[in-house]
């Protein structure tokens, strides 16, 4: 099995794949940002294509190349079911992504967690994020963009704890 926990910046992806995993037996959380953190260290900017070139390690091809290579070598080799907390708003990459995993694992759910800018804002403020940093800037383009239908099985977190998420997605993957 694989979760997608998707979600703007302070939706609570990581928090609800922190809490579900020891909830799921036999399961890992795999965050593909490590793999952006590597490409921009391994990739500077002028060694990128043009259209790679952006403050935003999800513009690298290599980085969804990876992502879906990566999740495909740790399943078949520790044969774990994975939690994959991101934030991937633009479709092709999502589309990209999504149909890597279903090739993996037939067995795939996504979630997108949702919230509205105020409580996205009021998040990432008490978490440290520097107000008026990347963060911030991408939450307007990330919540206007999860509305779209591609982005199915949403879960508004604005008025639910990290628990109550949790419930929701355990509910849908056993049900």
């Amino acid at each position: 099995m694989i979760i997608m926990i998707n979600g703007a910046f302070g939706a609570g992806k990581t928090s609800a794949a922190s809490a579900l995993q020891p909830k799921i037996a036999n399961s890992m959380v795999y965050d593909p940002e490590e793999i952006g953190y590597m490409l921009r260290k391994l990739l500077p900017e002028e060694h990128r294509e043009e259209q790679e070139r952006t403050d935003d390690f999800q513009d690298i091809e290599l980085w969804r190349v990876l992502t879906v290579k990566i999740a495909r070598e740790v399943k078949q080799k520790y044969n774990k079911h994975l939690i994959i907390p991101m934030t991937i708003y633009k479709k092709e990459n999502f589309d990209y992504i999504y149909n890597g995993l279903k090739e993996i694992d037939q067995d795939l759910h996504h979630f997108c967690l949702t919230a509205s800018l105020d409580k996205i804002f009021g998040r990432l403020a008490k978490r440290g994020d520097q107000f008026g940093g990347w963060q911030y800037q991408q939450a307007p383009k990330c919540v206007e963009a999860f509305k779209a239908d591609v982005f199915e099985t949403r879960i508004c977190t604005d008025e639910l704890e990290t628990g109550d998420v949790i419930d929701i997605i355990l509910e849908k993957v056993k049900g």
